[in-house]
């Protein structure tokens, strides 16, 4: 059984988490006014909601996506049907040798051209329809018998807590999942963040100790070696012996 996840918009989904952070109470139906359905990027039309509605309440759900259309009149008395928009993942070149064999086998009559006029204006298919074709009827067939209307079956599957076994998930607890993922990203950058800045402390600690001049310790240790003076600062001073040589590196630059 494999995950079939429809895209969505980024805005909406951020929107729904700020939704359960103020309020963690809320509803499928509070978090449906902000993730309203998918965003395919190939537009289309969602035909009803209840299929996104169920998706988002257990999981699971079917949506039916139609392309586009218009009615445009050219000529005299003529009628061609005008896709600008087609359902996600159907494929326009096969779309349009689809409907140009059926127009050949005699499953599709009343078209009379299809063309392909898409330029980087946007999509646009032309479906010219022959004189005495009724545009709705030769429209509905085309949503009947090709890829103009197809099917999109929701299946939010993901594995979550290191389980083996994958998991249906639905809106709220996707949601949930992503916020306690974020937590622990957030975690574990402040610790390491944390740990960086401690390391620095001792650094500039070792630092502080290595200005023993206004102690007096270049005259009580004049004539003692760098490692010696270390040594000896580190046992007055209390320099952990986590700094180790590393401090013994910056202070052998500077003490002389």
């Amino acid at each position: 059984m494999a995950t079939n996840i429809p895209p969505h918009n980024l805005t909406e989904v951020i929107n729904a988490c700020i939704c359960v952070l103020d309020d963690p109470e809320a509803t499928l139906s509070d978090l449906m006014q902000h993730v309203t359905g998918p965003d395919f990027p190939t537009k289309g039309i969602i035909m009803g909601r209840a299929g996104i509605r169920a998706a988002y309440a257990t999981g699971r759900g079917k949506i039916v996506l139609r392309a586009r259309t218009e009615f445009e009149d050219f000529g005299k008395d003529r009628v061609r049907i005008i896709v600008t928009e087609l359902p996600y993942q159907v494929n326009k070149r096969m779309l349009i040798k689809s409907m140009a064999d059926q127009v050949n086998d005699k499953k599709l009559e009343g078209i009379s051209d299809i063309r392909d006029e898409t330029d980087r204006t946007g999509m646009r298919i032309v479906i010219e329809l022959k004189r005495d074709a009724n545009p709705q009827v030769v429209l509905n067939r085309l949503f009947t018998q090709t890829q103009l209307q197809t099917s999109f079956a929701i299946n939010m599957l993901a594995l979550v807590n290191n389980q083996k076994q994958p998991k249906i998930l639905s809106l709220r607890h996707i949601l949930d999942e992503y916020l306690a993922y974020q937590e622990q990203v957030i975690t574990r950058r402040t610790q390491y963040d944390l740990k960086k800045a401690r390391e620095r402390e001792h650094l500039l600690q070792g630092l502080l100790i290595a200005d023993y001049q206004n102690e007096g310790m270049t005259t009580r240790n004049h004539k003692a070696s760098l490692r010696e003076r270390f040594h000896i600062m580190s046992h007055h001073y209390g320099l952990l012996s986590t700094l180790g040589y590393h401090a013994w590196f910056v202070l052998r630059s500077i003490i002389k």
